[in-house]
């Protein structure tokens, strides 16, 4: 396990910018988010590995912009869409190639009136991309998300089970909390299958801030993870209102890097 930081903790700021201005605190593992189209063009993304392999840095993960779009684009009921969105997302793990990023961050669906029939119909979707990003070499990783399937429990123990060796997920404390759900209950059904971890803390009356400012119990946490054998990465992921000065994510690193 390493400890490293997402550049959306510095969002809006410019992800090149954020890039550079996190590699001068010495962070040295990244999950990069992609903020636009022009973003995934080849010359801007070699830019991007130039800078990692110049700096001995790794870009371990990628999250794209289009989370937001994903029910829409990936989960409806109009297969010809879907199709077409699964040749966007090829783009995404080319991109993740270049990085050589390992894995790939997914929302899902938002949350709606479910049956068990919409439910088998995206664990079919998933599984079909799942296989699609395995053939770049890429994990696509379902994130628990609030007000999406992912955030409850009981879907993602489904999808464990509907899914089988073809399923992965992002464990993201902030977004649990927002949900009124346990993290480390979702922690718990993620299981063995959980392979990278967003670092957040929350105390009462903010569920999100950097890791050690909050009331997080991190070694219980740990203990779970390690019971299932985890061995990813705990990236550091907040909003940029979460911190005032920038010498404060340099304090959770530290906090972080104790854990490991």
């Amino acid at each position: 396990m390493r400890a490293g930081i997402s550049t959306a903790c510095l969002y809006p700021m410019l992800l090149e910018d954020a890039y550079s201005a996190l590699l001068k605190l010495q962070f040295h593992e990244f999950e990069i988010f992609i903020n636009t189209f022009s973003e995934l063009k080849p010359d801007y993304v070699r830019e991007l590995r130039l800078r990692a392999e110049d700096t001995g840095s790794r870009i371990k993960s990628l999250h794209p912009f289009t989370s937001g779009f994903e029910s829409f684009m990936l989960f409806s009921d109009y297969e010809r869409r879907f199709l077409d969105g699964l040749e966007i997302y090829k783009r995404y793990f080319e991109v993740c190639n270049l990085l050589g990023a390992e894995i790939f961050v997914l929302h899902g669906k938002r949350s709606d009136k479910r049956s068990p029939a919409a439910d088998l119909q995206y664990y079919e979707r998933y599984v079909r991309l799942f296989q699609l990003g395995k053939k770049f070499g890429v994990t696509v990783a379902q994130e628990n998300v609030n007000n999406f399937l992912s955030d409850d429990p009981s879907f993602i123990l489904k999808m464990k089970e509907h899914c089988g060796e073809n399923c992965a997920f992002v464990l993201d404390i902030k977004q649990a909390v927002r949900g009124g759900q346990d993290p480390y209950r979702i922690c718990a059904a993620m299981g063995d299958k959980i392979v990278h971890v967003h670092m957040n803390d929350n105390k009462p009356g903010s569920d999100c801030v950097l890791p050690g400012c909050g009331t997080m119990n991190y070694p219980a946490l740990i203990r779970i993870l390690e019971k299932f054998g985890f061995d990813g990465d705990l990236i550091i992921e907040v909003y940029r209102k979460n911190f005032t000065r920038m010498e404060e994510l340099v304090s959770a690193k530290h906090v972080v890097e104790e854990l490991l």
